[in-house]
């Protein structure tokens, strides 16, 4: 199936299949894993983080088909496809503390530790922005549709959907410092060492390790055909698409060996860490996986189209493309 830009994969007639279960109006059922979402983690309760069914999620109006969304360590960034903005939300009462223009069909979004960096993937360019007002500090070219980005900590990478590359761009002045070939990629993650980009085509998926000049240190097979990459402080996590369902692969991030397949019933769109646990925003629903083990502690409503994620060190955000909401877990 045809992805929309980088998220919108699963057919969105799933949606219908979502079932809130009355008493738990935030909570959805788990799509057929055998677990029990109603569960009460004791380890989370002794650090006073109770189980997320138990809190009504609070619901944030923002722009027009939000997709991405980032922490710049003190407020979210959202990308509004639909009217090409990007809205910036302040994480303790979800205010709106400003709508910027931007280019064309903004998607991804990641920050630098002091600016924003945005990709438009009809014009094939990534925008620059400081965090502290939204002013605009650039715009680059890069490759054709750009989907994805990732900070290493001197330069910004940027997966090309179209052509099969991502490019890397000095973060302090937006200089292109190479373009390097990597099929079928759609998202891309940094370990601290390695550019991770998971792709593939024809069945043949696997998760490319990249030395931050571009060469290759690896290339490690998936058991699905890759959408989301995370990284957990220890391991990689790709969302894949299998035959009948959506899982994670996790492979560990020094060696790329593969620790296991974990069925989360949804494809991932996006995938957050929050220190524990792997979020997965699907298109039906927002899904926690405990990142030691892989087990799905449980499903939760997202709203219409959970696409994006992100975790701002104390709260899980989801942007909603149908509902033109953000969502606080």
């Amino acid at each position: 199936m045809k992805r929309l830009g980088i998220a919108i994969g699963l057919s969105l007639v799933a949606l219908s299949m979502v079932n809130l279960i009355p008493g738990r109006a935030h909570e959805v059922s788990a799509p057929s894993t055998g677990q029990n979402p109603a569960a009460i983690n004791p380890l989370k309760v002794a650090l006073l983080k109770w189980y997320a069914a138990n809190q009504a999620p609070t619901i944030f109006k923002v722009g027009k088909a939000p997709i991405g969304i980032a922490f710049d360590g003190e407020n979210l960034w959202v990308t509004n496809r639909g009217n090409d903005t990007l809205t910036k939300v302040h994480p303790s009462d979800g205010k709106n503390l400003g709508t910027f223009k931007v280019a064309n069909q903004p998607l991804a979004i990641a920050f630098d530790g002091a600016n924003l960096w945005v990709t438009s993937y009809t014009e094939n360019t990534v925008s620059k922005l400081r965090a502290r007002d939204g002013k605009s500090l650039g715009t680059f070219s890069v490759g054709n549709a750009p989907v994805g980005l990732a900070f290493d900590g001197a330069n910004m990478w940027v997966v090309n959907a179209r052509d099969g590359s991502i490019t890397k761009l000095r973060a302090s002045d937006g200089k292109s410092l190479g373009t390097f070939a990597v099929n079928g990629a759609e998202s891309i993650a940094f370990d601290g060492t390695y550019i991770w980009v998971p792709g593939g085509t024809g069945g043949a998926y696997t998760a490319s390790r990249l030395k931050l000049d571009g060469t290759s240190a690896g290339s490690f097979a998936l058991d699905g055909q890759p959408f989301s990459v995370a990284f957990d402080g220890t391991n990689i996590w790709v969302g894949v698409s299998q035959t009948s369902h959506g899982a994670l692969d996790k492979l560990r991030a020094s060696d790329g060996k593969f620790l296991g397949s974990f069925n989360t019933s949804v494809v991932a769109a996006a995938l957050a860490f929050d220190g524990a646990d792997i979020w997965v925003a699907s298109d039906t629903a927002v899904g926690e996986v405990r990142a030691s083990d892989g087990q799905v502690l449980g499903f939760f409503n997202g709203g219409n189209a959970p696409l994006g994620i992100a975790f701002d060190g104390a709260n899980i955000w989801v942007t909603d493309y149908l509902g033109d909401t953000v969502s606080k877990l």
